[in-house]
């Protein structure tokens, strides 16, 4: 059992793999909070429930609140995460592991956008199972620039 909270958010195009992945979740443990979409609804738009994702996040920051949202691409869930103060959102739709390693080592990613229409659920498991247990390394460089970003305005 983990006490990090768990957000999950999808739309339409990723409401499938986040059943998947919260049933992963759950099994291992994590405390798990749906924002939805909690149905299947084909034409519901995405900005919705990303934003309630990553507004949780943000309210989070002290806390270690980690989300993981679900869309087609993966990309416009991300651009919606990353418009909140201290939300840094990265995107994975497949591959190398070790790229999305370094979302959480070098950059302390805190939301994980997983493009759905490229990723299998057993792919999206292993990816967000790597991703929660990576921890950010602590690098003063790494501090210095995550500093930069959040100052942006």
């Amino acid at each position: 059992m983990t006490n990090i909270p768990i957000i999950l958010a999808a739309d339409h195009a990723g409401f499938a793999l986040k059943e998947a992945v919260k049933t992963f979740l759950q099994k291992k443990g994590y405390a798990v909070t749906d924002v939805g979409a909690h149905e299947l609804k084909e034409r519901d738009d995405y900005p919705v429930y990303m934003s309630a994702a990553a507004l949780k996040v943000a309210e989070d920051l002290k806390g270690g609140a980690k989300a993981i949202i679900f869309g087609g691409s993966g990309q416009g869930e991300a651009m919606v995460a990353n418009r909140f103060p201290g939300v840094r959102a990265a995107v994975w739709y497949g591959g190398d592991l070790e790229v999305l390693k370094k979302t959480r080592q070098d950059n302390d990613a805190n939301i994980l956008s997983i493009g759905a229409r490229f990723v299998e659920t057993d792919a999206a498991c292993d990816a967000v199972e790597t991703w929660l247990t990576t921890p950010f390394s602590e690098d003063e460089r790494h501090q210095r620039r995550i500093g930069q970003i959040d100052a942006i305005e």
